[in-house]
C-alpha cells in the first residue's frame, strides 16, 4: 500500500511537471518553468482543500457584510477551521469550461483568497505570469490541465503534497542550477541538522502534551521548518509543532509560505521582511533554531539600523559586527539570541546554523567579539564539517554550528569538533555546484560521533575547551650577537653628527675587537683618556656603526642591559591560552632554534576554530622508488599506444 501511495505521488508530480513539454515550451525559457508550475500547483492545491466546504463559507462570509475583515476571517476560522478561504464563485474547472476572457477572470478567482495569503500572488508575481500565458494563447490549456489534477487532501495527505511539491520544486531548481542556492537548501544537509538537534531531545520530546517551537530567520522555500516538523513528529506523532520564519527574497518567502500551506501549515508561519533590518519575532524565543544565510552577503544597505541597534547592550549585535562585505556573522549572533534560555529539567534552545570557513577563524575585531561572546555564554555545542560540493550555489567547505543554552552536563564547558567531510556519495548528476549528498548511511558516522561524544573515534570527532580556541600570539625573536669592527665606512657615517671629531677616530680604531657588549663603557673611557667628550647619543651611534654580525660572539645587550634582537630573524608563535607557554615553546620552538626568546608581555591575544589544522594528518611520501616504477610501467603503455597508432 505505501508502494502504491508513493507510486502515486511520484506519478502526480511528473503529471504536474509535464505541463512544463506541453504548453510551457517555446513560450518561456526552460530555467524559468518552475516559477509557472509552482503557482499553479499551489493554487490547484488550495482550491482542492478548500472545495467541500466552499460553498458553505461564501454564504456565511456573505451574511457578516460590513463585519471588519480580521473579523470575518476569525469567524470563518472558528466555524469552518480554516485559516484561509476563497469566496470567488469560480475555480479552474468553471475557468476552463469557457475560453473567454481566461486572464480576467483567473484575476478574479485570485482575488477571492482571504487577504492573509494574498502576499502569495503577489511574491509569486501571478499575473504577470498569466498574462504570458495567456498572450500566448496558452493560458487557457494551463488552467484545464490543473483544473484535472486531484490533488485534494483524500487523495494526498499533506506528507504526500509535500512530496509533490518537493519533487517539483526540485526538478525546477535544477533548471535553474547555481541560482537555487539562493532560497533552497539542500535537503540531506537540513535532515543531518535536524537529526543533530532534535537527537539529543529525544525524550522530552517523548513527553506527553510536548510542544515545540522551531523558527528560521532566512526561511528560504521553507525546507528546514517542515523537515524538523516531520522529525518531531516522527519521534511523537502527537507533539505540538509551531513553526514560525521570516524571508526577505519574494520569491522564496511565496514558496515557503505555499509550501507550508498546502501541507496543512498556519498562512502567517512565514513572515516576508529583512531579517537585519527587522526581527518581525522581536522578543520572542525558540525551542530549536534553523538557518543557512547567505555566505559574504554585503550588509551596507542594512548597516545604519544594524549600528543602531548593536549601541543597545546585550541586544543581537551588541556582541561585535563583522565586515560589510561578509554578514554571515550577524546572522549566527541573531541566532543565538533567538534561543529559548537555560530552565529546569534540561530545557533551552539549540540552533543549527550553516556557514562557510570565514567565521571560524576571521581575524578582524568584529568576528573576534563574537566567537569570544559565544564562547564565554558556553554556547558552541558542536560544529561539523559538511562535504564539500553539498549546496547548489557553492562548492566551498561548509560547516554547521551547533548552540545550545542548556548543555548536558558532560557537555558543559566542552566543545565537539566532528568531521563529516569524507560523509559522501556522488550524485549521479550534478545539479549546479551540488554534486555530492549525505545519504542516511553517510549522515550515521556523525550522528554516532555526536552522541559518542568523548567516546567518539578521534579520527573524526574531537572534543575541547573554549580555551584551546583562545590564542596568544607571543612574539619570538634571536638575540644578535655583535663584534666591534672599525672601517672608514664607520668614520664615514658618524661625520655627519655633530659630537663627533676626527679625533674620535684613532678612538674608535683603538676598540677595534673589543667586545662589542663593552663598548658603552669602553668608548667613553678611551676618548676620556684622550682628552674627548662622548655623550650618550654618541656612544649609541658608535655602537650601532660599529656593529658586525658575528654568531662566535656573545649575545648583545644595549647599553642600558636589554637584549639586541636580530632584526633579521623575527616570528610570532600562536600559543593556545590551554597550555603552558614555556613549556609549549621547549617544545615546538626551541629543539627548531635553540637560542630564541620570548616575550609573553608583548602577546596579542584572540580566537579561532582552526578545524582543519586540528583534524590535519600528515602522511608520509610516497617512496621515489615506487613513483619511479610507475613513471617507468605509464611511459611503457604510452609507447604501446604510439606504437599501435603509427602501425595503422
Amino acid at each position: 500500500m505505501a508502494e502504491s501511495a508513493e507510486a502515486s505521488r511520484k506519478t502526480t508530480a511528473r503529471i504536474v511537471w509535464d505541463t512544463a513539454d506541453k504548453y510551457l515550451r517555446n513560450i518561456v525559457d526552460e530555467e524559468d518553468y518552475g516559477d509557472y508550475i509552482l503557482p499553479f500547483t499551489v493554487l490547484r492545491r488550495l482550491e482542492c482543500m478548500l472545495a467541500d466546504s466552499k460553498e458553505d463559507v461564501i454564504k456565511y462570509v456573505d451574511s457578516l457584510a460590513g463585519m471588519p475583515q480580521h473579523l470575518i476571517d476569525i469567524a470563518v476560522k472558528d466555524r469552518f477551521g480554516l485559516g484561509f478561504y476563497n469566496v470567488s464563485p469560480l475555480d479552474l474547472a468553471t475557468i476552463a469550461s469557457v475560453d473567454d476572457n481566461v486572464d480576467k477572470s483567473l484575476k478574479s478567482y485570485i482575488d477571492g483568497f482571504s487577504h492573509n495569503i494574498a502576499d502569495i500572488w503577489v511574491s509569486f508575481d501571478f499575473n504577470r505570469r498569466a498574462k504570458v500565458l495567456a498572450d500566448a494563447n496558452r493560458l487557457h490549456a494551463v488552467v484545464k490541465h490543473f483544473s484535472t489534477l486531484d490533488l485534494s487532501p483524500t487523495s494526498l495527505s499533506n506528507t504526500g503534497m509535500g512530496d509533490v511539491f518537493e519533487d517539483v520544486m526540485y526538478r525546477a531548481f535544477n533548471k535553474k542550477g547555481k541560482a537555487a542556492g539562493n532560497f533552497y537548501t539542500p535537503r540531506d544537509a537540513i535532515r543531518l541538522m535536524v537529526d543533530v538537534l532534535v537527537g539529543g531531545d529525544d525524550d522530552m520530546i517523548a513527553a506527553d502534551h510536548a510542544a515545540r517551537s522551531v523558527y528560521d530567520p532566512t526561511a528560504g522555500s521553507g525546507g528546514m521548518l517542515l523537515i524538523a516538523q516531520e522529525a518531531l513528529k516522527r519521534t511523537n506523532e502527537k507533539v505540538d509543532v509551531t513553526l514560525y520564519g521570516q524571508e526577505l527574497m519574494a520569491s522564496a518567502f511565496a514558496l515557503g509560505k505555499a509550501d507550508l500551506l498546502v501541507q496543512g501549515g498556519r498562512p502567517d508561519a512565514i513572515k516576508h521582511g529583512n531579517t537585519l533590518l527587522e526581527d518581525l519575532y522581536e522578543g520572542q524565543t525558540f525551542d530549536y533554531v534553523l538557518s543557512n544565510p547567505p555566505f559574504g552577503m554585503d550588509w551596507e544597505v542594512e548597516e545604519k539600523s544594524v549600528r543602531e541597534q548593536a549601541k543597545k547592550l546585550g541586544s543581537r549585535f551588541s556582541h561585535g559586527l563583522p565586515s560589510i562585505s561578509d554578514g554571515q556573522m550577524l546572522f549566527l549572533a541573531h541566532c543565538a539570541s533567538k534561543l529559548s534560555p537555560a530552565g529546569k529539567n534540561g530545557q533551552g534552545g539549540r540552533a543549527a546554523v550553516v556557514s562557510n570557513a570565514a567565521p571560524l577563524f576571521n581575524g578582524d575585531k568584529g568576528p573576534t567579539a563574537i566567537r569570544e561572546w559565544l564562547l564565554e555564554e558556553d554556547l558552541i555545542d558542536a560544529i561539523v564539517a559538511l562535504p564539500p560540493g553539498m549546496f547548489y550555489g557553492t562548492g566551498i567547505p561548509t560547516y554547521v554550528w551547533i548552540l545550545d543554552t542548556n548543555k548536558d552536563p558532560e557537555r558543559e564547558g566542552k566543545i565537539q569538533l566532528i568531521d563529516g567531510s569524507d560523509q559522501w556519495t556522488l550524485l549521479r548528476r550534478p545539479m549546479g555546484e551540488k554534486r555530492r549528498e549525505m545519504s542516511p548511511a553517510d549522515r550515521d558516522p556523525v550522528l554516532e560521533a555526536y552522541k559518542a561524544f568523548e567516546q567518539a573515534d578521534p579520527e573524526i570527532s574531537r572534543v575541547l575547551t573554549p580555551d584551546d580556541f583562545r590564542f596568544r600570539d607571543v612574539p619570538v625573536y634571536k638575540q644578535a650577537h655583535f663584534a666591534a669592527r672599525f672601517s672608514d665606512d664607520v668614520v664615514e657615517g658618524l661625520r655627519e653628527r655633530k659630537d663627533f671629531t676626527e679625533d674620535h677616530t684613532a678612538v674608535l680604531e683603538s676598540l677595534d675587537g673589543t667586545n662589542w657588549n663593552d663598548l658603552p663603557k669602553a668608548f667613553p673611557k678611551a676618548a676620556k683618556a684622550a682628552g674627548l667628550k662622548a655623550p650618550l647619543g654618541l656612544v649609541d651611534a658608535v655602537m650601532k656603526a660599529m656593529a658586525v654580525p658575528d654568531d662566535s660572539a656573545p649575545p648583545a645587550i644595549d647599553r642600558k642591559g636589554n637584549a639586541v634582537t636580530s632584526s633579521g630573524w623575527k616570528m610570532t608563535e600562536r600559543v593556545p591560552l590551554s597550555e603552558d607557554l614555556d613549556e609549549h615553546m621547549a617544545r615546538e620552538v626551541v629543539p627548531f632554534s635553540p637560542d630564541v626568546q620570548w616575550d609573553e608581555s608583548k602577546a596579542k591575544h584572540g580566537n579561532e576554530i582552526p578545524f582543519t589544522r586540528i583534524f590535519y594528518t600528515p602522511r608520509a611520501p610516497r617512496p621515489l622508488d615506487e613513483i619511479d616504477a610507475e613513471v617507468q610501467s605509464l611511459m611503457g603503455e604510452l609507447a604501446d599506444m604510439f606504437k599501435l597508432v603509427s602501425d595503422q
